[in-house]
């Protein structure tokens, strides 16, 4: 059961581990993890949405008074609290994996997926965006670009696996992820339907 040779990410749903969604600002962490959290019949938790809710206040009015530091280290705190609750799908803020412990605690914790989209689907996403702390600068599409290539390795690094989210329905890629986690071995691909575990309870 606990042979050292075992891919962590490979532990799969009888031990309930959770699934971690990483990625920038605007690929749809939080929308995919909410239709993957249903088919899974597990519970979703956004971890920026966590914050706000343990600092009872907007996420960039924090930014702005205490700074992105200190909200980097209740970041940590948030992430490591929830990698260690079960039968969860979890969507990190896009900034989480600039942290090594972060890093370290998904990829030791949960089975982490990287939806990737592109620059330019980014920025087509975003170029409005009021709500983002780190987008409220004068140019930006070149801060975008920057964060952009300073993450994608550290989302890479981080992620047992990787799926294009450029394209395409939320619904279709919630099904992407789940295809890709039951090829893994990670999720039962004959588990019964969620609907289905409810009525059985």
């Amino acid at each position: 059961m606990h042979e050292p040779e075992l891919n962590p990410a490979a532990a799969g749903e009888t031990s309930g581990r959770p699934i971690a969604l990483v990625g920038m600002p605007g690929c749809g962490k939080s929308t995919v993890g909410r239709q993957l959290s249903k088919q899974l019949g597990w519970h979703f938790a956004d971890s920026d949405a966590e914050i706000t809710r343990r600092i009872g206040m907007p996420i960039r009015a924090y930014f702005e008074r205490e700074g992105e530091a200190r909200f980097r280290e209740l970041e940590e705190d948030v992430i490591a609290s929830l990698c260690h609750s079960p039968n969860l799908v979890i969507a990190t803020g896009g900034g989480a994996v600039t942290r090594s412990a972060n890093r370290a605690q998904l990829k030791s914790g949960a089975t982490v997926v990287y939806l990737r989209s592109s620059f330019e689907d980014l920025w087509r996403r975003l170029r409005y965006d009021t709500r983002r702390p780190l987008l409220q600068v004068a140019d930006p599409q070149a801060r975008l670009r920057e964060l952009f290539r300073e993450r994608d390795p550290l989302y890479r690094q981080t992620a047992h696996h990787v799926i294009d989210a450029g394209r395409g329905t939320v619904q279709g890629l919630a099904n992407r992820v789940l295809m890709q986690l039951e090829l893994a071995g990670v999720v039962d691909p004959f588990r019964p339907a969620a609907g289905e575990a409810a009525e059985a309870e």
